[in-house]
């Protein structure tokens, strides 16, 4: 991509926490990210996404070329790395998109399958899932500098369906759905369901952590404020 262009796609990034069918703002009461409309305090679009290693070298690498065009005077050269690497190997960055900006409210952040054909308003995306994302950079030096990624469009590539969590263990000899029953079948849309989407925003992620690295890679680590080094490193 050209220095001067702030469009970027992350491409086939593993979505975590997704939370873009409408605007949600964390509840300290509640601890969660929670619904919201979009004109209210700390509402916005976000998702988190995993990239191998060599993918989040080169958006880094585009997010720094970004940076260093559009840094005003005063700015610092070099900014924290953005990205928490995982145990599993792979490196954990955010997208989100304002509510609003002033008085009005932000475009919903499109969301197409495949064949690019545009999801239902409603669509709920969820962890696991793969996805193109498109987001825009914005340079910033404000309480800290650096490069936020601000989400504009995902293109769902894999969709992993939403799985609904049990708290309960495994009972023997207890009742199993399906055994023989005497009676007739019932229409089911005559019972209401429980909303599993909540498990999909039980766990906030205001501030991803950084997990501890496996002991098989005892390689040191380098000071991740040192952008320059770090860039170095992932050249190798």
């Amino acid at each position: 991509m050209a220095e001067e262009n702030n469009k970027y796609v992350i491409p086939s990034a593993e979505v975590m926490y997704p939370r873009i069918n409408q605007t949600y703002k964390f509840d300290t009461t509640a601890n969660q990210s929670v619904p919201c409309g979009a004109l209210d305090d700390g509402a916005e679009y976000s998702l988190s996404f995993k990239l191998p290693k060599a993918e989040a070298v080169k958006l880094f690498k585009a997010m720094k070329a970004y940076y260093d065009v559009k840094k005003e005077k005063g700015w610092p050269d070099k900014f924290p790395n953005p990205f928490k690497e995982q145990e599993d190997g792979l490196w954990l960055g955010k997208a989100k998109l304002k509510g609003a900006f002033g008085k009005d409210a932000s475009r919903k952040p499109l969301q197409v399958d495949s064949r690019n054909t545009p999801l239902a308003e409603d669509f709920k995306l969820t962890s696991g899932s793969v996805a193109n994302i498109q987001v825009s950079f914005v340079p910033y030096n404000i309480s800290g500098n650096g490069v936020s990624l601000r989400l504009g469009a995902v293109q769902v590539l894999k969709y992993v369906p939403l799985q609904t969590r049990s708290p309960f263990e495994a009972v023997d000899d207890g009742f199993v759905a399906g055994e023989a029953s005497p009676f007739e079948s019932v229409d089911s849309g005559s019972f209401d369901t429980p909303d599993p989407f909540e498990e999909a925003v039980e766990e906030p992620v205001e501030e991803p952590k950084k997990k501890a690295v496996k002991k098989s890679a005892p390689a040191p680590k380098k000071d991740s404020d040192d952008l320059s080094s770090l860039i170095d490193e992932w050249d190798d």
